[in-house]
């Protein structure tokens, strides 16, 4: 048994089987709907209920996780006597990993024996979720707490994250596009290929016209990047809201280019990225040479 432990949020967007099944502690965002208030699980059930809901016209907010949440986290995996290496999602998309930074900071003071690591991963969804798996195979491995950070750091910027969304109100509301441009993207029926570069962010990789035009870019993207590569047996991830059908197309565009590649999985996006970005974002997370817009 390791002696130390891996952690991580729900904006890993890991499925709860997956993190039940290797022991992952995660953090829950908190989101609301009216004046409900709920955690995120990480369950499939609970992700196909929002998006279903948020088809229906509800709508969504979320909140970042506090210092003093994260201190009672951090306690509760120290006091195990273990060591703790904690992942959530880039620090350029988040406040809360200041909170998390400042929380560590305190608690490690009540700890001095303990090693206590917060890494900046770089990643967002299930780019983050895929360097949790990662990492987690290699400690299950034995590999030492040591070197399964510097694994991580060094291979944290060969996750590739391709977005697609549909529905540009959604970014409207979060600030990430204006009343005039979410205005005329929708009449021009404008959908944003979106990716994740080095620093990151989130950041517009191109503007189409229309949903299959943005599939395809989503498709030409993973395909160019698997073309530098030696593919064989490479996991690739799919992660939609409420677009399976767009999904498995992406899905089996790939597998008949690249039959080589290993297991494809399609699962529903987290919660919070979700609430954001709305029902109908496609997102695809696998290993490359380095991150590109196209």
């Amino acid at each position: 048994m390791s002696d130390y432990t891996i952690a991580t949020s729900s904006t890993s967007d890991l499925t709860r089987t997956y993190l039940d099944a290797h022991n992952i502690p995660f953090i829950p965002y908190t989101y609301t709907i009216g004046r409900d208030l709920f955690e995120d699980d990480c369950r499939e059930e609970s992700r196909e209920a929002v998006y279903a809901g948020m088809r229906k016209g509800d709508l969504l907010k979320t909140s970042m996780i506090n210092e003093f949440v994260y201190e009672d986290f951090f306690r509760s995996l120290l006091d195990t006597g273990k060591d703790v290496i904690f992942l959530d999602m880039s620090q350029k998309m988040s406040v809360s990993f200041e909170n998390a930074n400042r929380a560590a900071a305190t608690v490690r003071e009540d700890y001095p024996d303990r090693k206590l690591y917060i890494m900046d991963t770089l990643c967002i969804s299930g780019g983050l979720g895929l360097l949790v798996q990662c990492m987690v195979e290699r400690m299950e491995a034995g590999m030492s707490f040591d070197d399964v950070i510097a694994w991580g750091e060094e291979n944290k910027l060969r996750i590739a994250h391709r977005f697609t969304v549909d529905d540009l109100n959604y970014l409207k509301a979060g600030g990430r596009v204006s009343n005039a441009s979410a205005l005329v993207g929708s009449i021009l029926s404008i959908k944003p290929v979106l990716y994740v570069p080095d620093r990151g962010t989130l950041d517009v990789a191109k503007k189409v016209r229309g949903r299959k035009a943005a599939l395809n870019a989503i498709r030409d993207g993973v395909l160019h990047d698997l073309s530098e590569i030696d593919c064989t047996g490479a996991e690739i991830h799919i992660l939609q809201a409420d677009c399976r059908g767009d999904a498995e197309w992406v899905r089996d565009a790939i597998r008949e280019a690249y039959p080589q590649v290993g297991e494809i999985t399609i699962t529903s996006l987290g919660v919070v990225i979700g609430a954001h970005c709305g029902p109908g974002l496609l997102t695809v997370f696998y290993f490359c040479n380095g991150r590109r817009p196209e």
